[in-house]
């Protein structure tokens, strides 16, 4: 979508100098006081917002024909968030990090109570469109400003969800998507299996495929029928992302004016910005700064199936362990701390690899996956006795570790990538013995990253690898 663009683009710095002037004409949004470039720490948070709205950037209500052409379906849910991705630009060099929250999330919105995460905006923009109206204001004005406490609320609900300080904020609607796509001539992606999902639309054979438009949209949004729901969502938006970044960088897109042209004309029509932030000259200074990198997380989760009294089935979120992990990003612990001592070469979150002995288990439904990071490990000297099939599947991935040896655990997770921040003691391992448990959320490989040429590389897939355009295949 349009905010992928401002993702990928604006953090590498290709895009934005080529479109300098992209501010003109674009709608503001003010987030309220706080630091207007970075945070207390130097470094910068940009919650970036997919919304399944029915009205252009100015409040200004979409034509039939266009809601048709977009699948949009009927008006319910139309202020939900589809997509909230948090990224988080560090001011040492290291690589930003997009942190993918799960829509479904259930969470406390600040003065709703506990709802779904992708309900906060519209609690916030109902509230005060109501307000707004009772004094009189009517029109694409009211549109705006209650938009904009929606996103506030939005802003408050994930600061506090996470810890984070956000900066900055990015929001697009479904026909900046829709133009977007088409405007880079559609999207390279691969599935495991076919798909035929009618809330969606997402009508896809198995394989290898080009998705533009309307089906890039459905692509996005799609979660009914889908092994893990909402958290496959999550993981066909980054790979999607990654697709945006090989297309546009790859394709001769910033040396087309006709594209270029495109592109500008979707982010000045269908996209939010806050306001004060200048993104072109943010994107110069990110480029030297984050040097091109950018790496994909998604945040922990407990179950998909939690039962609510009001909001249906949604995701669970343990609020302790998503503040851990976000924390974990803002100082990660191969940069060390005061309170330890252990040198970079064993690893300052603990566990020397030659003592640690992993067993590891398959509790998702991809084929081979445990044989597959058991050798990872291995590689990096951890001792490897067994790996295999769970007992039964489970969502979640944890590592169990020996009573006081949660540094063991922890350096397990480091070698993996960091993605499994769960741990649990578990009284009947051993001393030195840690056992992995790899759930439907768990992706193989290192981090996700943009490498030294812009172009985004996933962690290698369990069979089937990648389709026949390159694309790794998802559910």
């Amino acid at each position: 979508m349009a905010l992928i663009s401002v993702a990928v683009l604006a953090v590498t710095g290709f895009y934005w100098t080529q479109v300098s002037d992209i501010n003109d004409g674009v709608t503001t949004v003010d987030i309220g006081e706080g630091p207007t470039e970075t945070g207390k720490d130097g470094a910068i948070d940009i919650l970036l917002v997919g919304i399944d709205a029915r009205t252009d950037a100015q409040g200004k209500p979409l034509p039939q024909d266009k809601l048709a052409m977009l699948n949009a379906g009927v008006s319910d849910g139309q202020l939900n968030t589809d997509t909230l991705i948090l990224i988080r630009i560090p001011n040492d060099g290291r690589a930003a990090t997009g942190v993918s929250i799960p829509r479904d999330s259930y969470v406390d919105i600040p003065g709703f109570g506990q709802h779904k995460i992708n309900s906060a905006y519209a609690r916030a923009k109902i509230a005060k469109a109501n307000e707004l109206r009772s004094k009189g204001e009517t029109g694409s004005k009211l549109e705006v400003d209650s938009n904009a406490a929606g996103a506030v609320e939005l802003i408050d609900t994930i600061e506090q969800l996470t810890g984070a300080e956000i900066e900055h904020y990015a929001e697009v609607n479904l026909l900046g998507f829709y133009d977007i796509s088409n405007a880079v001539g559609g999207i390279d992606v691969c599935l495991n299996k076919a798909v035929n999902d009618r809330y969606s639309g997402a009508r896809f054979g198995a394989g290898a495929q080009t998705v533009q438009g309307a089906r890039a949209l459905a692509f996005v949004r799609q979660r009914h029928g889908l092994p893990n729901g909402d958290l496959d969502r999550v993981v066909r938006q980054q790979v999607f992302m990654a697709g945006m970044a090989h297309k546009v960088l790859s394709s001769g897109t910033l040396t087309s004016p006709g594209k270029i042209k495109a592109l500008k004309e979707a982010v000045r029509t269908n996209v939010v910005l806050s306001r004060g932030w200048d993104v072109f000259s943010f994107a110069q200074q990110m480029a030297g700064v984050t040097g091109g990198n950018l790496q994909f997380k998604t945040i922990p989760t407990v179950r998909p199936d939690l039962p609510t009294p009001s909001d249906g089935s949604a995701v669970e979120v343990d609020p302790e362990a998503v503040r851990s992990f976000y924390s974990g990003i803002i100082t990660p612990a191969t940069t060390g701390s005061s309170s330890s001592s252990a040198s970079p070469s064993s690893s300052s979150s603990g566990g020397d690899p030659g003592s640690v002995s992993v067993t590891v288990q398959n509790a998702s439904s991809t084929h081979g996956l445990a044989k597959q990071m058991g050798d990872q490990l291995a590689q990096q000297g951890f001792k490897v006795p067994s790996t295999g099939n769970a007992p039964q599947h489970q969502t979640t991935s944890e590592i169990d570790y020996a009573p006081g040896e949660k540094t063991n655990a922890q350096a397990v997770s480091k070698a993996m990538g960091g993605d499994i921040t769960i741990y649990k003691s578990d009284d009947s391992l051993s001393p030195g013995h840690v056992r992995v448990v790899l759930g439907g959320d768990f992706h193989p490989g290192p981090p996700q990253q943009l490498g030294p040429s812009g172009l985004l590389r996933l962690a290698p897939q369990a069979a089937p690898k990648v389709g026949s355009n390159g694309a790794p295949c998802v559910n």
